[in-house]
């Protein structure tokens, strides 16, 4: 299972339950999130991979399933626009606290 899938069932009950209990350790809370993020990034970098792969295999008549193709790159376009929302945020979040510091 992927990360950003292990996301979603997630609920803040189970977060503040295993915060004392953390999978990483001798992480502090930065470093585990940076790992984290490194993560997504890792797995958004493979899905794009698979994607053009699919998508290469479609131009050249190569694809065996055209649905797992569309599949793989619709994946790979989530991620990505989830990656820079993500990114978007950050900076969004860099912005404020540069401003509030004045």
């Amino acid at each position: 299972m992927s990360n950003i899938n292990q996301l979603s069932s997630l609920s803040t009950a189970d977060l503040l339950k295993n915060k004392g209990s953390s999978t990483s350790t001798n992480l502090g809370g930065g470093e585990q999130f940076a790992q984290q993020l490194k993560n997504a990034m890792n797995e958004t970098n493979a899905l794009q991979v698979d994607s053009e792969k699919a998508m290469s295999d479609i131009a050249t008549g190569q694809v065996k399933d055209l649905h797992q193709a569309a599949l793989s790159i619709d994946k790979a376009e989530i991620s990505m626009k989830l990656m820079l929302e993500v990114r978007n945020k950050a900076l969004n979040a860099y912005k404020e606290i540069t401003r509030t510091q004045m």
